[in-house]
């Protein structure tokens, strides 16, 4: 993997991240408003775009154990940040939805 392949990887962490977190909180916000079909297909879109970006970030694991990524980036450092945080948003909401049924 070329830098520009991991720099492109790491972007695509971050933008994979940040669609399923803007999905996510729509989501709650369509469930506040009793619109829990919508919310729901709104939560099964934003795991979509989770698991590509956990694809990515797979790749840039294999990619360190290959030895092609030597020391972390504040970019690195940034893409897991929107990654876990997304995750972790993911979890609250899912239990959230089970409240607004």
């Amino acid at each position: 993997m070329t830098s520009e392949e991991l720099e492109l990887t790491m972007i695509e962490i971050v933008a994979l991240s940040g669609d399923a977190r803007t999905k996510l909180l729509n989501a709650v916000k369509q469930a506040k408003e009793g619109d829990v079909a919508t919310a729901r297909a709104l939560v099964e879109e934003a795991q979509g775009l989770l698991n590509d970006a956990h694809t990515a970030q797979t790749d840039l694991l294999t990619a360190e154990a290959r030895g092609e990524v030597t020391s972390p980036t504040v970019l690195l450092v940034h893409a897991q940040d929107h990654l876990m945080t997304t995750m972790l948003l993911r979890d609250v909401i899912d239990a959230l939805m089970d409240i607004y049924r």
